[in-house]
């Protein structure tokens, strides 16, 4: 499943072929309890279709009737709902009683549109990643950069600047009764996931399986891909076995990464076990092993894998947003 901003981004571009224009919103920064993050999208046409959100639903229709009304036919301008003050302010309160800061940007129909909003989507894909840099009442700059970004968007004045990247990945260590629980709510979530098996049954329970078309399912031992290939800032990393020949080694791995979440099932005995044989066998201080979540996911009472894969994603969920 895609991620809402994906599928916005690709309405979008497919609005552009069709020679209409478009105006493409940006959540820029919320106050209060404003039910949507920094950098949510949305898009809409001039005859009142659109894709995406911008509050869950309680200042959509307005924004309707404005573009309707031929508002907003800069390259780019700031609008907010909600207490406060701007030159487009709409006298539209939030049902939260927070408020919203939007990026609204009119754009036309034409070739070098297209492909930067293609750009912005192969980043969103996780195929680059991109600095978006917005002069208001100017048009939008791209600038590919060669490092993972932090994903705050910057204000300067006149200046607004918005990093794109890949959405949250799930990395998955082996295929498990839990991981196949995990790949189904990660689909859900909208997140990119990550499989990475070598052993011939376990390859068989995914490859046969419907969520298969989820998953970039790699033929590797995980430790062995992520010494390799490393992972971005934007990845959890989870090894869901029981078995300290892929748990261990894995997390191991995952440790000389940057992922924001690294986390290996068992109970709190074999957490602490696990725990000692890494200090054993590696260099690792106390500071760096602290990063592993062991006991595994937020402590619900969890006792089948359905259970305890909604724990998992769910403290996933809750680092990810630093809460």
């Amino acid at each position: 499943m895609k991620t809402l901003d994906l599928i916005v981004i690709e309405q979008a571009i497919e609005w552009l072929k069709q020679a209409q224009p478009i105006w493409l919103c940006t959540v820029l920064r919320t106050y209060g309890s404003a039910p949507r993050s920094a950098g949510s999208l949305l898009v809409a046409t001039a005859d009142g279709k659109y894709s995406g959100s911008l509050s869950g639903g309680c200042i959509e229709e307005d924004f309707l009737q404005q573009i309707a009304a031929q508002k907003f036919l800069q390259p780019s301008q700031t609008i907010r709902y909600g207490h406060g003050e701007s030159e487009y302010r709409p006298n539209v309160a939030l049902p939260c009683g927070g408020s919203i800061d939007l990026l609204v940007e009119y754009i036309q129909p034409s070739l070098d549109n297209i492909m930067m909003l293609e750009t912005m989507n192969k980043a969103l894909q996780g195929q680059l990643t991109l600095q978006k840099v917005v002069t208001l009442g100017q048009h939008a700059k791209l600038t590919q950069c060669e490092h993972p970004l932090s994903n705050t968007i910057e204000w300067l004045d006149q200046q607004i600047i918005i990093n794109l990247q890949s959405c949250t990945t799930i990395f998955i260590a082996c295929i498990s009764a839990v991981a196949l629980y995990c790949i189904e709510f990660a689909s859900a979530l909208g997140f990119n996931i990550i499989v990475c098996e070598d052993r011939e049954e376990e390859l068989r329970q995914i490859t046969e399986n419907p969520l298969a078309d989820k998953v970039q399912l790699i033929q590797s031992f995980p430790s062995s891909y992520l010494d390799q290939h490393g992972c971005t800032t934007q990845t959890a990393i989870l090894s869901l076995t029981h078995d300290p020949r892929i748990d261990d080694l894995t997390m191991m791995s995952a440790l000389e990464t940057p992922a924001f979440y690294i986390g290996a099932m068992g109970s709190k005995r074999n957490s602490e076990n696990r725990l000692a044989r890494l200090r054993e066998c590696t260099d690792f201080s106390d500071e760096t092993l602290s990063r592993i979540h062991a006991p595994i996911g937020l402590a619900l009472g969890s006792k089948t894998p359905a259970e305890i894969a909604l724990a998992i994603m769910a403290d996933i969920v809750k680092t990810k947003n630093n809460i």
